[in-house]
């Protein structure tokens, strides 16, 4: 289970974390300003608006800036696409015009060339084949991603696979770089899915094999040079040839990692993780010797990721290169090449762990950023002396700088959605003292009056993910209705340990529960609150734990909104041990170690299933789950409405139609949101 963000970046490609060359100092010309406070905040709307910056990228000469934009013009949508000579950011050298797509990833081929990632929502009639006994006629609405090869000197553009043509017309995702292979600027590695089309029905984009191709970015012509299974989902390379292999589940629950030597064809199982939850080993980079490759992995007996070697040919690790006592590893940074040059962690905000003048650089950074931002090493020159970062922070939902090294100047270059700084609510961290002795961090967001007002508990998924001072745009709409937000990483929260997640094993609706409740006393306490004013909401493990919280808690709670929950825990590990495909049923011991033994622990099970306990809810309940999910099935949903109805409690249920678990669009968000806080005004009145 999981909900609609994470805080461990996933995908990163080998442009956006760079080393960057310069002193300690930091001495920029131009500032941040300090907008005067407005009282008043930003409309629901304005958070789902078309006008904003998508994606900022540095050529690798460092010479050219491009800007990836989303717009309206005549009430259609418009991508374009801006280029800048960084010598006169003022006035773009060219201006392209992609259409009525929604773009979603942008970078430097070369010098010359752009890669786009563009989207579209594609809605037909078709058979639906939902197994392998149903079929049905329906409608289908779906996400068709392809990538473009803009030409930013010449003008004019080639859609990748453009030799493909079966690629073209069956496969809805041709938009996965693998590596943009930086010694070879003509040619990339992407991914396609084969035979999704079969026998006129429409199959889901995880079906059909996965192959890997060489794309030319000058004319679109793509050549197979490897292939997958129907369960894989990518691969890390070197030098442009494939050394881990990742399948997925056909559920989409857990990963597979296979690896291999160079030079041989046999692929060996490396290791197994759950996708949704801050991951036990993660590939970073290529060593610098043959057949040894960089990891952040938890070995038997400790208690945080680290960064260490892994040799391919003997399958053993070295020792720690990169740790930290109390936080898990969140990601490698690395150079222009690849080359590993630190690691980045979560405490409360973004912090990397390097040595030498790049983690000066960054601090000094994170200092002229005010201290109450994320700074990301985005983008840098072939010469290192222009750095590209992208900022962003609980009041920042993403803004992009160019920092000249050498003249120790940085640049605003824009802000992914233009929204006043002055107009969005603080975040400050907490400590929360358990009932049991232990101490957690919550944190608190708060209207821009400030005052005493309804608050609003907001959990994570996961369980094993957690939040952090970064952009929520939940958070910030809910404290744009003058109501308080608290984000508490209960026990069993992910990225603080292997001991801190455990804590929580087995203890859903008990200590991971209470540890919420003792959450929302200590803010009550810290700004007189009222106490008769308190709802709680959650996707997926956060949906589980809102209804839960009602029913243990019917004097506290006076709104539960669950989106994408498993309500009965019985159902859930039954569902997982009948359709548990893998080895040795490592998903459903997965499972059954986290929240309890069918057999032994059946009684504690029960209990902590809100669906058998719907008699002690009081409040009014919201469900929201997507009909495709296949994370959490909607059936958890439709039992929990079933038994609302059945013991006369008040619940509303919306089904997001062609939505998986929480991959609504913005358009379809929206919606949700304004129903949301109409519920929430009803019961706050």
């Amino acid at each position: 289970m999981t909900d609609q963000k994470s805080m461990r970046p996933r995908g990163l490609d080998r442009r956006q974390l760079f080393a960057v060359a310069g002193s300690a100092g930091l001495m920029a010309t131009v500032a941040p300003s300090a907008m005067a406070q407005t009282a008043t905040p930003h409309s629901l709307v304005e958070f789902f608006q078309y006008d904003r910056l998508i994606s900022v990228a540095l050529s690798p000469s460092g010479e050219k800036i491009a800007l990836l934009k989303e717009t309206r013009e005549n009430g259609e949508r418009l991508a374009l696409v801006d280029v800048f000579s960084v010598n006169n950011l003022s006035q773009a050298t060219s201006r392209s015009r992609l259409g009525d797509f929604q773009a979603d990833q942008m970078d430097w081929a070369n010098d010359e060339r752009l890669l786009i990632g563009l989207i579209q929502i594609v809605s037909r009639d078709a058979r639906v084949r939902s197994d392998r006994s149903t079929i049905t006629d329906e409608q289908v609405t779906h996400v068709s991603r392809r990538m473009i090869s803009l030409d930013t000197v010449n003008g004019g553009a080639v859609v990748l696979f453009e030799n493909q043509p079966g690629a073209l017309t069956h496969s809805i995702d041709l938009g996965r770089v693998v590596d943009l292979l930086p010694s070879d600027p003509d040619h990339i590695l992407m991914m396609s899915r084969e035979g999704q089309r079969q026998s006129g029905y429409w199959i889901p984009a995880s079906s059909g094999r996965q192959a890997l191709y060489r794309v030319n970015v000058n004319t679109g012509d793509a050549e197979r040079i490897e292939a997958g299974t129907d369960q894989t989902i990518g691969w890390r390379t070197h030098a442009g040839v494939p050394v881990i292999r990742v399948d997925i589940s056909p559920r989409g629950t857990y990963e597979t990692l296979y690896a291999r030597v160079e030079g041989t064809s046999d692929w060996r199982l490396l290791t197994r993780r759950r996708v949704t939850e801050t991951p036990e080993f993660e590939y970073i980079s290529n060593g610098d010797r043959p057949n040894v490759i960089l990891v952040a992995a938890r070995r038997d007996g400790e208690d945080t990721s680290s960064v260490r070697t892994l040799d391919l040919t003997s399958m053993t690790y070295g020792p720690p290169l990169t740790a930290r006592r109390d936080r898990d590893v969140s990601y490698g940074v690395l150079d222009d090449t690849g080359r590993y040059l630190g690691a980045a962690f979560y405490a409360d905000r973004l912090e990397y762990e390097i040595a030498g003048p790049l983690g000066a650089q960054h601090r000094a950074l994170n200092g002229y950023f005010g201290g109450n931002s994320n700074v990301h090493f985005w983008d840098v020159s072939r010469d290192h002396n222009r750095l590209l970062l992208r900022v962003s922070g609980p009041q920042d939902p993403g803004s992009w700088h160019l920092y000249d090294v050498a003249g120790r100047h940085v640049e605003a270059l824009g802000a992914r959605i233009p929204l006043e700084v002055s107009r969005l609510s603080p975040t400050e961290a907490i400590d929360v003292s358990t009932r049991d002795g232990r101490t957690i961090r919550a944190y608190l967001t708060g209207p821009l009056h400030g005052r005493p007002a309804p608050l609003v508990v907001l959990l994570h998924g996961g369980p094993e993910i957690r939040d952090a001072l970064e952009w929520d745009r939940q958070v910030q709409v809910l404290a744009a209705q003058g109501w308080w937000v608290l984000q508490p990483n209960f026990r069993g929260s992910g990225g603080y340990g292997q001991a801190f997640a455990q804590a929580g094993w087995r203890e859903w609706g008990g200590k991971m529960q209470t540890d919420v409740e003792d959450a929302v006393a200590r803010a009550i306490q810290l700004k007189g609150l009222d106490t008769s004013k308190v709802a709680i909401m959650g996707a997926s493990y956060g949906g589980y734990a809102a209804l839960m919280g009602a029913v243990l808690r019917p004097d506290l709670y006076k709104a539960a909104i669950g989106i994408a929950g498993d309500y009965d825990l019985v159902r859930l590990l039954e569902h997982e041990r009948d359709t548990d495909d893998t080895p040795d049923n490592f998903v459903y011991g997965v499972w059954s170690n986290r929240i309890g033994d069918l057999q032994r622990d059946r009684a504690l099970i029960e209990a902590a299933s809100p669906r058998r306990r719907v008699n002690e809810i009081q409040c009014p309940v919201l469900l929201v789950h997507g009909e495709w999910d296949q994370i959490v099935p909607i059936s958890q949903s439709e039992r929990m409405e079933s038994a609302l109805n059945g013991a006369g409690k008040s619940v509303d249920f919306v089904r997001v139609r062609n939505a998986g678990h929480g991959d609504w669009v913005d358009d379809v968000d929206v919606e949700l949101w304004r129903r949301y806080v109409e519920f929430l005004q009803r019961a706050f009145a």
